[in-house]
């Protein structure tokens, strides 16, 4: 069995008292580089965000035709052109907006899309096609591509307790971590410790690769603990878990913690049902956790180097369904957001709502697209080496 299936099939790298299954082994020698290079911040709304109640078209007609107790009314929009603008909610992204620091590419998806969460996410990890399988991630491979820094293990950090699967490599992976100071009390054990520090003499490449990688697990966990200690933001984040996610993120970065990729979430968005409310929220709760981190960023002159982008696995369909929500669609708006963008604000028209397909808004921005140009104009690598393929870059950054 080679060794990477058999860690992820032990039930003994599984257990609490082991380490994670997605955990690679490195030199501890390497654990205590600092960060060099620009930053990339990963946001995940899981469950398929409303890209029509987010950016709404507030003067078109079939808007509130497809939507007439679901869309937002035309004098509560934050309007920010003579076409679009956001969700009431969202004052605090609007400001970023105002000063030139958010992108919004609209209509990104890909071909024969796919309406199940599980799939459609998927896809958005793999960066393949509808029709294809992968089993890496797009930041896995970017991982795997000799990346520099790359073989430190928290190279690219996810802030959760699993590992999502775009952050999955063939020969490196990124690093789970909800809390530092958690992580390192479950790696802090007198008895692995012992184990650790005693020496081994084993004929089998598996069980000395466990070792190992329980080693260097203790070594980022204390690694990390020990950043989360450098820097203690005085800004004030939402007192949610997404927005102590951003905070931890933030102070990690601002402590020049040895992490090029971070990836986080906030889920909740599959809103079937009595959606204004619910979905008002989470993006206020999104707008004020982006506000406060952009304001942390700027504070540490860091805001230049860092780049965030955000995504959902889809949008949802044109037209409200009965219970006040919408269910699964298509193409969506996707946010970047820095000091260094090429190009702020609307990257491109608004939806077209006159030419759907079954109900569905049409792609004109693949996905890949996206990734390309952050791959190359901003993580410095080889696009089509991770992707797979050729995708045309776009001129926003």
């Amino acid at each position: 069995m080679k060794r990477r299936n058999f860690i992820k099939s032990s039930a003994l790298a599984s257990t609490a008292l082991w380490v994670p299954s997605f955990l690679k082994g490195h030199s501890t020698d390497t654990l205590l580089k600092t960060r060099s290079g620009k930053i990339l911040i990963v946001i995940q709304l899981g469950g398929g965000n409303d890209g029509l109640n987010t950016i709404v078209p507030y003067r078109n007609d079939l808007y509130y035709k497809y939507r007439p107790s679901l869309g937002i009314k035309q004098k509560e929009v934050l309007k920010v052109s003579e076409q679009l603008g956001f969700n009431p909610e969202m004052q605090a992204l609007q400001s970023l907006y105002d000063q030139g620091l958010l992108g919004v590419i609209n209509n990104v998806g890909y071909p024969n899309p796919d309406r199940s969460h599980f799939r459609s996410m998927d896809i958005w990890h793999t960066a393949s096609d509808s029709t294809e399988y992968l089993s890496t991630g797009w930041l896995g491979r970017y991982l795997d591509s000799d990346c520099k820094g790359c073989i430190t293990p928290y190279h690219a950090l996810e802030v959760d307790d699993s590992l999502s699967l775009a952050m999955k490599g063939i020969y490196n992976s990124g690093f789970a971590m909800g809390d530092a100071k958690r992580l390192r009390k479950a790696t802090d054990n007198r008895f692995l410790k012992a184990i650790a520090q005693q020496e081994h003499d084993h004929d089998h490449e598996n069980i000395e690769y466990l070792y190992k990688t329980m080693i260097d697990t203790q070594h980022s966990a204390e690694y990390l603990y020990q950043q989360s200690k450098v820097y203690q933001s005085k800004v004030k984040y939402p007192n949610t878990p997404f927005g102590k996610d951003l905070k931890q993120i933030s102070e990690l970065i601002t402590a020049d913690t040895d992490t090029k990729v971070y990836y986080t979430s906030l889920t909740g968005f599959d809103t079937h049902a009595n959606q204004k409310g619910k979905q008002g929220r989470l993006l206020k709760q999104y707008a004020e956790g982006m506000k406060a981190l952009v304001e942390d960023l700027k504070r540490n002159n860091l805001l230049n180097d860092t780049l965030i982008m955000t995504f959902s696995e889809f949008g949802r369909r044109v037209k409200q369904n009965g219970s006040g929500g919408t269910d699964h669609g298509t193409a969506n708006n996707l946010f970047l957001i820095g000091g260094n963008l090429r190009k702020a604000g609307f990257f491109n028209n608004g939806p077209d709502l006159q030419k759907l397909d079954k109900g569905d808004l049409i792609y004109q921005v693949d996905f890949r697209n996206i990734y390309a140009t952050i791959l190359e104009n901003w993580l410095e690598a080889d696009a089509p080496a991770v992707l797979g393929k050729n995708f045309t870059k776009l001129n926003i950054l």
